[in-house]
């Protein structure tokens, strides 16, 4: 006899394999056919309701648990979550920090005083230019020119967001399903990573060296059939590094003989010093590129610049007149305003260049100390340490906030690290230094002998 469960799954199970299940059973929540703290059968009794194997069965519990659907509730089983649904785990461990810093570190954002003056641009929109209509085009006249002055690859498909995590999440959710696989970079971004567990979709993390991602374990990874390949192009966060032009040419030539989209996060936008690059400039047709304003005009602007793909561009458009419909095009003139007027131009080029010479010094302090890091680009710095819990209570101790290196990482093996924002230290670089490397040797208390 088929349990109640069971025929509940079963109705809406169309693959008969763990990605199927897991999605079946991700639905049946959805709807509300199975509740809160319901309980799951045992694995072999479903498996056995399913005509499917209990190695199946298991696989998509795991899949299920990871996006944090089910649990298990010791004697009671396996029991669906339905409202534990999954937030900024590893994004609000990255950004704890205490209020008394001295000088904090852990933020990764810019510098307040490097940030453009918007009243300018906003004094304009007191000139006339404001739509009052629901129906004019969703990007204003002038973006789209401006935006094609500098973007990476020749493209006419261009779409306007709230931001870069807005970008992904929209990009995310309309390619990918529970049980999915995508590839990532070791370091990762923790939104991104909490984002993909959100969706119950499995990350294999790649190792970043001073190029980008590094192509042999890709091409390894590749093997694995994944449906989506993120990668931050500049400045990555949290290490720094750039990927060369070679480097994103070897990449799209192992992504072109596989069904994968890559998806680019161009955080930095105008602050990074490396030149724009994408993979899309080889392979525009499985290529989404997502450059942010925000590093460069200010968190507040709440842009970002979105090209791809006809059919993926137009499903987010399509997709998206059930929601919001469009950014609002009185902060696209402010940006249109930014992008062009001279003033800003060189005052963004001089943010970046501080930041540059910013970055710069504390590299080189850190290597006297006998610290080295890698990367040349951005706002921030991946410091190794022995141990990241004794490197930020020791930067504590001084008044000094970093962030912690575990929610960055997408493998639990990987060595310890925490991250900087270099960005900030505009005075006693020596002195930072110094502490810094002092909280990177400490090793983990081993306890009495």
């Amino acid at each position: 006899m088929v349990t109640k469960v069971g025929e509940v799954i079963a109705d809406r199970l169309v693959e008969r394999t763990s990605r199927g299940l897991a999605t079946a059973v991700s639905t049946a929540v959805g709807d509300g056919s199975l509740a809160d703290g319901t309980r799951l059968p045992p694995i072999r009794l479903l498996a056995s309701d399913l005509a499917l194997s209990p190695s199946t069965v298991s696989a998509a519990w795991r899949t299920l648990a990871a996006a944090r659907v089910l649990r298990s509730d010791g004697r009671r089983g396996t029991v669906v979550t339905a409202h534990a649904t999954p937030g900024p785990v590893r994004y609000r461990r990255a950004l704890e920090h205490s209020s008394s810093f001295n000088l904090d570190l852990s933020t990764g954002m810019p510098d307040p005083d490097l940030l453009p003056d918007l009243g300018e641009a906003l004094s304009t929109l007191h000139r006339g230019g404001v739509s009052g209509s629901y129906l004019d085009d969703p990007i204003v006249p002038g973006l789209l020119e401006a935006l094609s002055r500098d973007w990476p690859y020749d493209t006419s498909e261009f779409m306007i967001v709230d931001g870069a995590m807005d970008a992904l999440d929209q990009v995310s959710a309309h390619l990918l399903r529970v049980g999915d696989t995508v590839v990532v970079e070791n370091p990762s971004f923790p939104p991104l990573l909490d984002l993909l567990d959100a969706l119950g979709v499995r990350h294999v993390g790649i190792d970043v060296d001073e190029e980008g991602m590094m192509p042999s374990p890709f091409a390894e990874a590749l093997t694995r059939h994944p449906r989506a390949v993120f990668l931050q192009p500049r400045a990555h966060n949290p290490t720094g590094v750039s990927m060369s032009v070679a480097r994103a040419h070897a990449l799209a030539r192992l992504a072109a003989t596989h069904s994968v989209v890559v998806i680019e996060d161009d955080s930095a936008g105008s602050v990074a010093v490396a030149d724009p690059v994408s993979l899309g400039r080889w392979i525009p047709s499985r290529t989404v590129h997502v450059r942010s304003f925000s590093k460069s005009y200010g968190p507040d602007l709440r842009l970002a610049a979105l090209s791809g793909p006809h059919e993926i561009v137009d499903a987010l458009r399509e997709r998206r007149l059930l929601g919001q419909g469009w950014t609002s095009r009185l902060l696209q003139g402010v940006l249109v305003e930014l992008l062009t007027q001279p003033s800003t131009r060189r005052h963004v080029a001089r943010a970046r260049a501080t930041y540059a010479a910013r970055r710069r010094a504390l590299r080189a302090a850190l290597e006297r100390e006998g610290v080295s890091t890698m990367g040349d680009d951005g706002l921030n710095i991946w410091l190794p340490v022995h141990d990241e819990t004794s490197a930020l209570i020791a930067l504590a101790s001084h008044g000094i906030g970093a962030a912690a290196g575990s929610p960055f990482s997408t493998r639990s093996e990987s060595a310890s690290h925490i991250r900087v924002t270099a960005g900030l230290v505009t005075r006693d670089v020596a002195t930072v230094a110094h502490q810094l490397a002092d909280a990177a040797m400490i090793r983990p208390y081993a306890g009495p002998r």
